[in-house]
């Protein structure tokens, strides 16, 4: 499953991450990337969170990683 995993971790700055709870009754934490960093083997992340802080975030099997929805640009179909 080498596919699904590079899949998972492929963002891009605007796009939103979300990493699942570590405990029972935790909620999970939302941000979104700002930049991305490091080398295609080993992208990570600087990101901020839905609570106003930054940190840079190595994505694992626990992270889930949407697309921004980007515009259209001009004279392209939608």
């Amino acid at each position: 499953m080498i596919g699904a995993t590079a899949a998972i971790h492929s963002g891009r700055k605007g796009d939103s991450v979300v990493v699942s709870a570590h405990r029972v009754g935790a909620a999970e934490r939302v941000g979104e990337i700002l930049e991305v960093l490091g080398e295609p083997d080993r992208v990570h992340y600087r990101v901020r969170w839905a609570a106003g802080n930054e940190s840079v975030l190595y994505p694992s099997s626990d992270a889930i990683i949407r697309p921004a929805r980007r515009r259209s640009s001009p004279g392209k179909p939608h």
